[in-house]
């Protein structure tokens, strides 16, 4: 028998210590995060992240990441120069060998799903 995985209210999820972000611009922001589920493989890797504003570097080199906006605000900068904004309730992906910034308004949580192919 497979058996199913239910977390609720992800908006309030408890996620853990803060800590420093380490790829922030221009100034100190905070982040934390908690892993909800992970493959046997490890190729996919399904969460929570919440950070605060401003802004910091993204690399999805080595996986596709798609997001669902729980709570905030962003505006995404691609490295092509093309910018979005996007709010609470926003899906966005991210596909493998995408590179940009993030820009945070205000505190922002998502729920992810990072997927390696196997080749990363």
């Amino acid at each position: 028998m497979i058996d199913f995985l239910v977390n609720e209210d992800l908006a309030k999820l408890d996620l853990g210590t803060t800590a420093r972000k380490p790829t922030s611009i221009d100034c100190e922001q905070w982040e934390a995060s908690r892993e909800l589920f992970r493959s046997q493989d490890g190729l996919m890797k399904i969460g929570v992240w919440e950070c605060t504003p401003g802004r910091f570097s993204a690399d999805r080199t080595a996986a596709s990441e798609t997001c669902h906006l729980i709570a905030g605000r962003i505006t995404l900068h691609g490295a092509d120069g093309q910018s979005r904004n996007l709010a609470a309730g926003d899906m966005l992906v991210l596909p493998r060998g995408w590179r940009g910034e993030w820009t945070i308004h205000e505190t922002t949580r998502k729920l992810y799903v990072l997927h390696a192919d196997g080749g990363a």
